[in-house]
């Protein structure tokens, strides 16, 4: 058992609810369905830019080298002739003075209409908040140029910090920008997809889950708010908990509710509590709790996509955005955080309750780059001795890999499934998909984890054992010329968000 203590209650854990939908992870979607939330279905538009440049900051007389490597997603397919807003995320680097991987912004794309293609993207310098604004004066007489010559300004606060220039390196860049072109077909934003999905039917479960890491003290927190419809018709109820995992010191936790539950919010809301798109505020016994969410990134589904949009499976998980950051306080024992710019996500469950044995993580490896897996062994009867289903999805710049959330669970007619070994204080999880292949060793160290007794619609009972400080180490290989070699590894040290369930 943990030292951070045993409680009894109701709930589902951030990977409890949907891991019960792995047994049945292959079924065919039916057409037959209610419509997807959030208008899914119209194409969006998504690419990754990198450029170089100099910039000359306020009382410095000499330039610093800057970079910046750009995620952009639009919720509608651009338009030559018109003007698309656009959301930007990823890493802004200034040479000795600044290396911001959750930079976020907004680009005004418009090369006709308004001959411009402007961006504004703030990110933190030295503790402070800096916003780039500049755009790319669109000219036929110098089409190359017009299009690839960023000049720029720096401000803080409205004032004035800098000027300089980015250039968007044609000879180097240019193919990997054209490839990284997608439409994928639109998921809803973050906000939309925070919205309550439950419609009265009973033996439900619904969950808003928070976790984060505050970068100044190495604290991990996570928030958990629950909708419970009984499987035997009795009313509905709302609760959760928070916690706290200190760096130094015991994990401690305390729950709110169970209250009524009112429809109609805009996420959840109940016992004083509310998660709402951009606002997490509350208080749990003697924690309290006011933070600021800002999505950093688009949406993942960690299963398929259809598993959300038409609730077919036993339940379903998603992440409103893959990557988030939080400003605000959380106080506990006298202590007060006030965490800025601190990494994280928020992720959403729908479903009838937990699996029999599951393994979650998330895991935030830097530079835009995010790792979310589920590994679970169904409920079902018949199907409760067979091996753990993996559903992994890593997230790189644009791109997400395996490319279809089903691969890394079912393979190809059942050939090449990802493999989990569940147990504390170790789990593993391995696999192949294409010409890549995968290995994440996750550590829960048991002064760092807490355990929890949760009650699932139907009565039965499970208990999950989550850590916010965990450590995971990630080797990401690619096949080359008849040999694997390394393409991408990562080491967390007290920065994983991790989960493990038993029955």
């Amino acid at each position: 058992m943990s030292t951070g203590g045993n409680a009894e209650g109701a709930g589902a854990g951030p990977a409890g609810a949907i891991a019960a939908a792995a047994a049945t992870a292959t079924a065919v979607p039916s057409t037959a369905t209610r419509s997807a939330p959030g208008g899914a279905g119209r194409r969006g538009t998504v690419f990754g830019e990198t450029m170089l440049g100099t910039v000359l900051l306020e009382r410095e007389d000499r330039a610093r080298r800057i970079r910046l490597d750009l995620r952009v997603a639009a919720d509608r397919v651009m338009r030559p002739f018109g003007t698309t807003a656009a959301r930007a995320s990823g890493r802004v680097r200034v040479a000795g003075w600044a290396d911001d991987t959750h930079a976020e912004g907004e680009l005004e794309i418009s090369p006709l209409a308004r001959r411009r293609i402007r961006y504004r993207i703030s990110f933190t310098a030295e503790g402070r908040r800096f916003m780039l604004d500049g755009w790319k004066s669109i000219t036929p007489r110098r089409p190359v140029a017009s299009l690839t010559v960023l000049p720029f300004t720096l401000y803080e606060d409205g004032t004035r910090a800098g000027r300089g220039t980015l250039r968007f390196p044609v000879a180097t860049q240019l193919p990997p920008f054209l490839a990284s072109f997608r439409f994928p077909r639109a998921t809803g934003s973050a906000e939309t997809l925070t919205a309550p999905r439950w419609q009265g039917e009973p033996g439900r479960t619904e969950v808003w889950y928070t976790t984060l890491t505050d970068p100044a003290t190495g604290t991990g927190l996570w928030l958990h708010h629950e909708l419970v419809a009984p499987a035997d018709g009795s009313e509905p109820y709302a609760h959760g908990w928070a916690a706290v995992f200190p760096k130094d010191g015991p994990v401690r936790h305390a729950r709110f509710g169970p209250a009524g539950w009112t429809p109609g919010a805009a996420g959840f809301r109940a016992a004083g509590v509310e998660a709402a798109p951009g606002r997490l505020t509350g208080s749990a016994g003697a924690l309290r709790w006011d933070l600021a969410e800002q999505a950093a990134d688009a949406p993942l589904f960690t299963f398929p996509g259809w598993s959300w949009r038409r609730p077919l499976l036993p339940a379903a998980q998603i992440l409103p955005a893959a990557r988030a950051s939080y400003d605000g306080t959380f106080s506990y024992d006298g202590t007060t955080l006030t965490p800025t710019a601190a990494p994280g996500a928020s992720a959403r469950i729908y479903g009838h309750g937990n699996a029999r044995r599951w393994a979650w993580l998330h895991a935030d490896l830097g530079g835009g780059d995010v790792l979310e897996i589920v590994a679970a062994v169904s409920m079902r009867p018949g199907l409760r001795r067979l091996p753990p289903l993996v559903f992994l999805r890593l997230r790189r710049g644009t791109r997400t890999w395996p490319r279809r959330a089903e691969r890394s669970a079912v393979g190809w007619a059942g050939l090449g499934r990802f493999r989990a070994a569940i147990g504390l204080p170790v789990w593993t999880v391995s696999g192949r998909a294409g010409l890549r292949r995968i290995r994440v060793e996750v550590t829960q160290p048991e002064d760092r984890t807490i355990a929890l007794d949760y009650t699932d619609p139907d009565g039965s009972r499970a208990v999950c054992r989550n850590s916010e400080r965990a450590g995971a180490h990630v080797l990401l290989e690619r096949w080359w010329f008849g040999g694997w070699r390394t393409e991408a590894e990562w080491t967390l040290d007290g920065t994983a968000h991790a989960e493990v369930g038993t029955r």
